[in-house]
């Protein structure tokens, strides 16, 4: 009953920004406290690399929503 509770108080849908799409993912799972099948993913825009192949240059960015539960009763 309490994690019903907890998933109706959250946003429907979250952009959430890492160096990579996988920790963009990761964060939002983690924010969000669902595993991965419990949402669902845009890639608003990859990753772009820096100077000589380094990271950060500009982060990736997703849309994550929570997918809607058929057993709402």
């Amino acid at each position: 009953m309490e994690e019903k509770s907890h998933k109706e108080n959250l946003p429907k849908s979250i952009e959430v920004e890492g160096s990579t799409v996988e920790e963009a993912i990761k964060k939002a799972l983690e924010f969000l406290n669902v595993s991965r099948e419990d949402i669902t993913m845009k890639i608003v825009c990859e990753e772009k690399k820096g100077l000589f192949g380094m990271e950060g240059a500009k982060p990736a960015k997703i849309k994550v929503s929570l997918k809607e539960n058929e057993n709402n009763s």
